[in-house]
């Protein structure tokens, strides 16, 4: 080894270390609850950089010298090239038509299912909408699509007074019965 090098111990010893002080203090962004360092990876940067001048504008300043030093080409570096998540996606809130539908489909020769769909579009929670069919008529209920409630037994029938009773925002106007449906 050169007298240069530090030796593992070195290295991993523990406790404080020279040209620091404690407690360390970490800033954190109001717009993305992130640390600031991390806020040019956040979709809504200019946010954080609005946040960072009006709250903070030391750091502000920092990362505005930090931004003006580098080159043109570390726009490539922060864009992640392959695999992982990469950069969070903003998801748009379309505007779809709030109705529920209720349908029964068989399971097996005498049995059938009730299946509900459209509470996601009333944003109603689906795994405690079926924990509360599954209470209420006293059989099994499960949430097996992105917006589908499967109820086992025929309860269709029942369900036009349940949901509006459980949720005063749905009118039973906006209730719609497919009848019988093949899954």
């Amino acid at each position: 080894m050169s007298e240069n090098s530090i030796s593992p111990a070195e290295r991993l010893k523990l406790g404080p270390r020279e040209g620091i002080t404690y407690p360390l203090m970490v800033k954190y962004c109001g717009n993305c609850s992130m640390p600031i360092e991390y806020c040019e990876y956040y979709p809504e940067y200019e946010k954080c950089k609005a946040w960072l001048e009006k709250n903070l504008p030391e750091q502000f300043e920092r990362v505005k010298l930090e931004e003006e030093t580098g080159d043109g080409g570390d726009d490539d570096k922060k864009r992640q090239k392959r695999g992982g998540k990469g950069l969070m996606k903003i998801k748009k809130k379309e505007e779809v038509t709030k109705r529920i539908t209720l349908s029964r489909a068989p399971r097996g020769k005498k049995k059938s299912v009730t299946v509900v769909t459209g509470l996601h579009t009333f944003e109603i929670d689906l795994k405690v909408a079926a924990k509360f069919f599954g209470t209420k008529f006293a059989c099994g209920s499960s949430v097996t699509g992105e917006d589908e409630i499967v109820i086992q037994g025929d309860v269709k029938d029942d369900l036009f007074d349940v949901i509006p009773d459980k949720w005063p925002e749905i009118d039973v106007d906006l209730i719609e019965d497919l009848g019988d449906q093949k899954r």
